[in-house]
């Protein structure tokens, strides 16, 4: 009973979140000029209104990197460009997120960050065959078109006045849209008609405004409050913690304090595990050093807030210990795994990390276990 009254609270408290922000940051009126800008693009070119002169109708789609929401649409964007673009329509990505703004832990289902070099990586990897400029460190592009979510659409027709705005379509999940509301529009004004529908909602993640940095501030200081401790590991727990029966994905990570590379990149390894903990994922952290050495450890591990599970050997013979956690180590450190939820080594590296290959095993293997749920099931 008082969940069902918190529920609608809980509602009209994110609508008026959702309101405000609207108001701050009010979306473009249609019949508006399209507000120009000078932006880079992932292609090293610099890209403003007058590069699309040529074309009948412009579409401007504010989208993300990190979004699972602007994940689902990329592949329809893409088709969207193959089939209008010889219809004399261009198209062009605007990334609107100031990165500092966005939360680690907002980036649970990407490999991928909001910076400008995150977005090169994206274009390249999923072959965006539209141009893709960043506005997120100035904004100033995003608060003169005022998108709410990404992926957010404008549509602007031969004199560069909007004509419709809102969603690509009405699903994440691609066999279930009923209503293709980008395309609709682009048939209509192609023909010379009116748009039947307008302006939509659009659904997506919020748009990260700088405004929020001193907000994702606040909660970098509260996860940095969060509770260390460390306890002692024999060989035996090292091969439970192998065989891995938790099952979620688990990153065990082993270093020790003396090692450069170990230290040089914790903070990273850190921030890792508050990417995905919210989801069916572990970090463990296991220092190869010996028992006596524990306060030295627990310190450093406060020192950087690793508010994960720790553990330390605990007993002298390293090489007993090394057998139990992973026979192949070689014992240079730092040495980490991927666990599968099966106890499956999904990714062994052995010295620094590469943190993108690292993600990049830990998010499918997430998605084989739960998947976001704007995707269709995996069957």
């Amino acid at each position: 009973m008082q969940m069902n009254l918190l529920f609608p609270s809980f509602l009209a408290l994110a609508a008026a979140a959702l309101a405000v922000e609207t108001m701050e940051h009010p979306t473009l009126p249609l019949g508006s000029p399209a507000p120009d800008f000078n932006l880079p693009g992932v292609d090293g070119k610099s890209y403003s209104l007058r590069d699309f002169a040529d074309a009948k109708i412009l579409v401007v789609v504010f989208t993300s990197v990190h979004c699972p929401t602007a994940q689902a649409y990329q592949g329809r964007l893409k088709q969207l460009v193959v089939d209008y673009r010889p219809r004399s329509v261009a198209f062009v990505a605007i990334n609107p997120n100031n990165p500092d703004a966005v939360r680690l832990d907002e980036q649970g289902y990407t490999d991928l960050d909001d910076t400008f070099e995150s977005m090169k990586i994206r274009a390249a990897d999923r072959g965006f065959n539209y141009p893709f400029l960043d506005d997120g460190p100035a904004e100033t592009t995003a608060r003169h078109y005022g998108p709410v979510a990404t992926p957010h659409v404008f549509i602007f027709d031969a004199a560069r006045k909007l004509r419709f705005q809102g969603r690509i379509d009405d699903s994440e999940r691609e066999d279930l849209v009923r209503n293709r509301d980008t395309r609709n529009a682009l048939d209509a004004l192609l023909a010379g008609r009116e748009p039947p529908v307008t302006s939509t909602m659009a659904f997506g993640c919020s748009i990260k405004w700088a405004d929020k940095i001193e907000s994702n501030r606040r909660w970098r200081a509260q996860v940095a409050g969060e509770p260390v401790a460390l306890e002692a590991a024999d060989a035996a727990a090292l091969r439970e913690l192998r065989a891995n029966k938790s099952g979620k994905i688990r990153v065990v990570n082993v270093w020790a304090t003396w090692c450069g590379p170990c230290v040089s990149e914790f903070d990273q390894l850190i921030e890792t595990n508050l990417i995905y903990r919210n989801r069916d994922f572990e970090l463990v952290t296991v220092a190869a050093q010996f028992p006596d050495e524990k306060d030295r450890v627990l310190s450093f591990l406060q020192k950087h807030h690793a508010s994960t599970r720790n553990l330390i050997f605990g007993q002298t013979d390293k090489y007993q210990l090394m057998a139990a956690l992973d026979p192949e180590w070689t014992g240079a450190l730092p040495h980490t795994l991927v666990l599968g939820a099966d106890g499956t080594v999904l990714y062994r590296q052995t010295g620094e990390l590469d943190f993108l290959k690292l993600r990049r095993a830990i998010v499918p293997a997430l998605n084989q276990l739960a998947p976001w749920g704007g995707l269709s099931p995996i069957k």
